[in-house]
């Protein structure tokens, strides 16, 4: 089941090229629940909803898909997780590229750890990149992003996946400098999610999925998860083997090749077989 947010924070159902309303039965779900928990509440009782949907589907107001203002389709995450170094070919085409020479670190993903960008810095499909500063480099870097739906601590590999609630595309925007890896991809609309949110169910191995990105029609990334190095179970177990991931957290999984830089008035279009595509208009923040 594909799940997406729309402005003004609706929730749907993306069938075809129709959304189907369902945000009256996200309100009557989480009003009847307790209140403070960590984590996207609703990620934490989809299993509830989804058992629900089909008997008010056929019953909610349908609007066009192209017209409705994507979301992120993850509202209120703990943490955005990301893996710097996870697949060789990024690796080796950064070790090349001598205009971005501005730090030594480690190749090995198990040294270099995952890192975490800032909530504030997730938008969705229709909100856009706003480059805040656009005479620095900023690359973009498409990825397959992995929410998790169930409180996850210390969670072994073979196990991983049964804490996964759902995928969708991930863009990780990085503006290119000396300053910390974390701090320039915090920037505000430099975590793109969507373009909604692909329940478990409808992708039974997430390890073998093609993306790819395209900017301004010309295709720049193109590989497959099967490439990575931390497979999406091994990064739970990583993950979760340093702090608690809590139902909404979102793992970008990293980056192939074909990262370059993107500049106001560009148009990138994301995919990812089995949860679809999105575009993403870059534009200047001021």
């Amino acid at each position: 089941m594909r799940l997406c947010r729309f402005v003004p924070d609706r929730l749907g159902i993306v069938v075809g090229d129709a959304v189907h309303d369902i945000s009256e039965l996200r309100d009557e779900l989480l009003t009847s629940k307790p209140s403070g928990e960590l984590g996207d509440p609703l990620v934490r009782y989809l299993p509830e909803l989804l058992a629900r949907i089909p008997d008010v589907l056929a019953k909610c107001k349908q609007v066009p898909l192209a017209s409705v203002r994507l979301l992120s389709p993850v509202k209120s995450p703990t943490k955005l997780v990301a893996a710097p170094t996870n697949y060789r070919t990024h690796i080796a085409e950064m070790s090349a590229d001598t205009t971005i020479k501005h730090a030594v670190r480690s190749h090995d993903i198990g040294e270099a750890g995952l890192f975490l960008k800032a909530n504030s810095s997730m938008v969705g499909a229709s909100e856009g990149i706003a480059l805040r500063f656009p005479e620095r480099r900023n690359d973009h870097e498409v990825e397959l992003a992995v929410v998790i739906g169930k409180t996850a601590n210390k969670v072994a590999k073979a196990d991983a996946l049964d804490y996964v609630a759902g995928y969708c595309i991930g863009l990780d925007i990085t503006l290119r400098g000396p300053e910390d890896r974390s701090f320039r991809k915090s920037i505000d609309s430099y975590s793109v999610l969507g373009p909604w949110f692909v329940t478990r169910d409808e992708i039974p191995d997430p390890d073998s999925l093609t993306i790819a990105l395209s900017v301004n029609g010309t295709q720049r990334q193109n590989a497959n998860t099967r490439d990575m190095i931390y497979s999406v179970g091994r990064l739970i177990e990583f993950g979760s083997s340093f702090y608690t991931l809590h139902p909404g957290d979102v793992i970008f999984t990293g980056t192939p090749h074909g990262v370059s830089p993107i500049r106001p008035g560009d148009v990138l279009c994301a995919e990812c077989e089995r949860v679809g595509s999105m575009e993403v208009k870059v534009r200047a923040a001021d």
